[in-house]
């Protein structure tokens, strides 16, 4: 299938956890050996939009950090173009944005879209991830997540990004579905991730050995994701956080959060929460 297929989730929800098991999958299959600081080589086998620094200054023609967000918002069609078109096959591309459009522009180029494996999880357990990989209170995170159009700057870390609020995000990608669009949670992929996993893989048209997925799953494990950012960094950290790999568990909120601020996010996201699981019918 040529064009893109999206990685795409609210922030802290787990598509950096899919990069890395498809990065040692693909390894796998094409039966290359370990190397060190593997974990900083993912875009050999996918890339983070948000990161593509020298793509979006070819079209903006200026630094990326200088530019406004009307000026990335109206090239990001010629970025997602240039992806597909320098990729021979399928193109594996992390994003964070809401699909939708800014302006009459799109966030996501659908032209050259080929699908999209899209993760959503609980957003009580983004919250204090959140808030950990921003470097902000919790209290602020659950504002973040609240906030309709919510939309991040540019900066030496990645592009602007509009993230909308976490139920927007998710309304989004998950509203119509579609053939070409996987929705998979977060918290079924940590109690079976061979079986969820595999349907990912499935949804891209891959045929690897149940022995290939298995072994994937072992070397995308979050113990060794831990270790592996203590002995190399992991360079898509924010500078804001001491770690990008903290838990990766389900139902840590309920000792992370007051029940105040569990009830503010069941509040503002009842619906979509509902929807998915998070909360009784």
């Amino acid at each position: 299938m040529p064009g893109i297929l999206w990685l795409a989730s609210y922030p802290k929800s787990g598509n950096t956890w899919i990069r890395v098991f498809l990065y040692h999958l693909m390894r796998l299959q094409g039966g290359h050996p370990r190397e060190d600081d593997e974990i900083n080589k993912l875009d050999r086998a996918s890339t983070y939009e948000g990161r593509l620094f020298g793509l979006f200054e070819e079209f903006l023609g200026k630094k990326l950090e200088t530019a406004t967000r009307e000026e990335v918002t109206n090239v990001r069609p010629q970025v997602h173009a240039a992806i597909a078109q320098r990729c021979d096959g399928l193109a594996l591309v992390k994003t964070h944005n809401l699909l939708g459009q800014i302006s009459g522009i799109s966030t996501v180029n659908l032209s050259v879209s080929a699908g999209t494996i899209y993760i959503v999880r609980d957003p009580r357990d983004i919250a204090p991830s959140l808030a950990h990989h921003l470097g902000i209170p919790i209290d602020h995170a659950i504002t973040v997540m609240g906030t309709s159009g919510y939309k991040n700057d540019n900066s030496a870390e990645s592009a602007f990004e509009i993230w909308g609020a976490w139920d927007e995000h998710v309304y989004s990608w998950t509203a119509q579905p579609h053939e070409a669009v996987i929705v998979l949670r977060y918290e079924d992929l940590i109690a079976d991730p061979v079986r969820n996993f595999t349907a990912a893989v499935q949804h891209i048209r891959q045929s690897p050995t149940p022995e290939q997925i298995a072994e994937a799953v072992e070397l995308s494990s979050f113990e060794r994701l831990r270790e592996a950012e203590k002995q190399g960094d992991f360079r898509e950290r924010s500078e804001r956080a001491d770690r990008f790999f903290r838990q990766g568990a389900a139902g840590g909120w309920r000792q992370s959060l007051t029940a105040n601020q569990a009830e503010r996010i069941v509040e503002r996201h009842r619906e979509q929460m509902t929807r998915f699981g998070y909360l009784p019918q």
